[in-house]
């Protein structure tokens, strides 16, 4: 059935190339923070980190690709994943690096819930630390060469990225410029859903502890309704038993007593 063929292809796939782009993408984060960290690196370095970012998003956008080509109904396979779809083509749009970045994200966020080992709570916390990283590396860049600016230094950068994706937004650093308030509004944005499905994760926890302990109160209250039931059976029986054998004549009743009259009688 080729269908299933396609399928099964599709599957292979994505499986086969779930570690080399989550080490690519790890490859990304370092050439996408040290020119940012070292801002005296030699032009050549600086080219080199760029040639990473494209080499990086041109390996997801190959792995969208193929995917695509493998899905049986390609249609259905882009309807399904607009966000992908939006990463592949967004740093065709402007060649920004801000762009890249986010492309980036969420090709690696679409590859890590695919991956069946990792779990919800690894997910999350893997998503909060790199929101975290990225938009404090994201918004030092942008930031640090503003006149009004006050975000100059990377542990502002990561105060205020922790204040805004917790939503705390103490005020005493803020973005100036219109890429900086951009990058404000998708970490807030960002830090209310995670925070959600951490909240969501948290209490289906609890619930399904309760769960556990209402079916495992119920099985034992079940168990004790079966053996009960069978203590009172087998009361039944003993009773019908005794009430038998008392009946139908044993030691101690006229059966022995007529026996020995039996065996007497001749000597009379």
């Amino acid at each position: 059935m080729p269908g299933m063929a396609d399928i099964r292809a599709k599957e292979r796939w994505e499986h086969r190339t779930q570690g080399p782009l989550l080490l690519l993408s790890v490859l990304f984060a370092v050439a996408y923070a040290v020119p940012i960290m070292r801002t005296d690196l030699a032009p050549w370095v600086r080219d080199a980190c760029r040639a990473v970012e494209w080499g990086v998003w041109a390996a997801f956008a190959l792995d969208y690709a193929v995917r695509l080509r493998l899905a049986p109904r390609r249609w259905d396979f882009v309807r399904s994943q607009p966000l992908a779809l939006l990463a592949v083509l967004l740093p065709l749009l402007q060649p920004l690096r801000l762009l890249r970045l986010v492309s980036a994200l969420l090709l690696v966020g679409q590859r890590a819930r695919m991956a069946s080992r990792v779990r919800v709570t690894t997910y999350v916390a893997g998503s909060c630390l790199g929101l975290l990283v990225f938009g404090s590396l994201a918004v030092l860049e942008v930031e640090r060469d503003s006149p009004n600016g006050n975000i100059t230094t990377l542990g502002d950068a990561v105060w205020w990225s922790f204040t805004t994706m917790t939503t705390v937004g103490y005020g005493d650093l803020a973005p100036t410029t219109g890429l900086g308030r951009l990058l404000a509004i998708g970490l807030m944005l960002s830090g209310i859903a995670l925070l959600g499905v951490v909240t969501a994760n948290i209490a289906a926890w609890f619930i399904a502890r309760f769960d556990e302990e209402e079916a495992s109160d119920r099985r034992q209250t079940a168990a004790i309704e079966d053996l009960t039931a069978e203590v009172r059976a087998l009361r039944a029986e003993v009773a019908e038993l005794r009430g038998g054998f008392t009946g139908s004549g044993g030691p101690g009743d006229g059966t022995v007593t007529g026996a020995a009259d039996h065996v007497s009688s001749p000597r009379s």
